[in-house]
């Protein structure tokens, strides 16, 4: 039998259970899936807009897989800080798989950004998750201006719940404390701002048109943006799709959305502004109280440049959505140019050489790139190296019941049972505020509902 540990139950770490056990090269192959949180599913659970429903219903295929007899997920269980030690993991497995991701935020590097009232995006999708490690956020919604940094879908995903009545949220999994938050929100007007063009946007076309989808809101873009990018008069030669990008924007720029200051029939409004980076977060009361951008240009060599002419936008929000970096693991070797740890083909290097037992998949493998379907390939990659290691790897001796070492050194593990009475749980919550299932938002309440409080 090989005992392997994966850590991080979200697609990476499930997709690399999966390829694992449905393989049979290797008879015999048992994994926990072991999380930080008592919950599974990773960024499906903890990163997807409440709206997006047909992307959060992916958990009923991860749920398969984590069902499968030779698979057992472990939550509660941290690794590396405040936790157990990769060492030690290895002295519970054959093999220790680690799946977690990109969790640190880009920030923008500029005066300012510590203000009271600015966040990064990751804090906000947390916020509105029910994240328990978000519970402490408090996002106040009192300013009627509002400005999202990033034209990708995270930056999208936030400026759209920004603009979502309740009544429209009311439906989601959205925690109600967010839920009566954005409900008072006053809101009013989103501007997503990038540093270039619509034909450069990192968004997908289907995301983009989901901004337009809220009816309580109206899609905005200015022609003196658009005159900027050489390729939005003719897009023939971009990617499929940023020429699509271009389409949809055209689409609103057609509609008369860009009659900036305009009377709209609906009661807020986005506004899609491009060529514009952010050079300082202005305060007042040390609080938010406006975003000054630089004007930039293309540069002819696929950048932009600064002009020398500025703009501020009022704002008692700042989301930053400019990228993710991985953070180091603790006890892991780690590339900070690339935020990523040092592998072969997924096999963890330690000063140049494989590090035997170790293995990586997913962002903290590749950087944070793709889609959701672009772990299955790198999971798949990563489980061949550990099969073809497998001989050499099942020579150690490890316990036969590594969750029981875990409880005694001090861990409460909560095991599938404990998850589904979570679920349970906010099923019942859902009903007494006659909704669908509600998320528990906070460390106790989710450990209480598991059986572990």
């Amino acid at each position: 039998m090989l005992r392997v540990a994966v850590v991080g139950s979200g697609p990476s770490g499930v997709y690399t259970a999966q390829s694992l056990v449905e393989q049979t090269l290797v008879p015999d192959v048992r994994v926990d899936v072991l999380d930080r949180l008592p919950c599974p599913y990773g960024l499906v659970r903890y990163g997807v807009a409440p709206d997006h429903e047909k992307i959060k219903s992916l958990q009923n295929n991860l749920r398969a897989v984590l069902e499968h007899e030779r698979i057992g997920f472990v939550g509660n269980v941290p690794v590396g800080a405040d936790g157990v030690a990769p060492g030690r993991l290895l002295e519970l497995y054959h093999a220790v798989v680690y799946c977690v991701g990109a969790a640190r935020d880009r920030r923008l590097g500029v005066p300012g950004e510590d203000l009271a009232g600015s966040f990064s995006a990751t804090d906000f999708v947390a916020w509105y998750s029910a994240h328990p490690d978000a519970s402490a956020f408090g996002f106040a919604l009192e300013g009627r201006s509002a400005v999202v940094v990033g034209v990708g879908n995270v930056a999208v995903d936030v400026t759209r719940v920004l603009v979502r009545t309740a009544a429209e949220l009311r439906g989601t999994d959205v925690p109600q404390s967010a839920l009566g938050a954005l409900a008072a929100s006053g809101v009013r007007e989103v501007h997503m701002v990038g540093r270039r063009g619509p034909s450069q946007a990192r968004f997908t076309t289907k995301e983009l048109r989901e901004l337009g989808a809220p009816p309580s809101a109206r899609v905005g873009v200015e022609a003196a943006d658009l005159a900027l990018d050489p390729a939005y008069a003719d897009p023939s030669g971009l990617p499929a799709v940023n020429r699509r990008n271009v389409e949809v924007i055209r689409e609103w720029e057609l509609a008369g959305a860009a009659a900036v200051g305009g009377a709209y029939a609906v009661p807020r409004s986005i506004r899609l502004r491009f060529f514009l980076r952010p050079v300082e977060i202005l305060g007042e009361g040390g609080r938010v109280a406006a975003v000054r951008f630089e004007r930039t240009e293309p540069d002819g060599a696929g950048g932009v440049r600064g002009t020398g002419t500025y703009e501020e936008i009022d704002a008692a929000l700042v989301l930053r959505a400019v990228g993710y970096r991985g953070a180091p693991p603790e006890g892991l070797p780690f590339d900070p140019a690339r935020g990523t740890v040092p592998h072969a083909a997924g096999r963890v290097l330690r000063d140049g050489a494989p590090s035997r037992g170790e293995y990586v998949a997913g962002w903290i493998k590749r950087g944070p790139s793709g889609v959701i379907g672009s772990n299955r390939p790198c999971a798949k990659e990563t489980a061949g190296s550990l099969l073809q290691d497998a001989p050499l790897l099942a020579r150690r001796t490890v316990p036969d019941d590594p969750v029981a070492e875990l409880r005694a050194w001090g861990l409460r593990p909560v095991r599938w049972p404990g998850w589904l009475a979570i679920e349970e749980a906010e099923a019942a919550l859902g009903r007494i505020l006659g909704r669908g299932p509600v998320k528990i938002p906070d460390w106790p309440g989710l450990l209480s509902a598991a059986g572990e409080g």
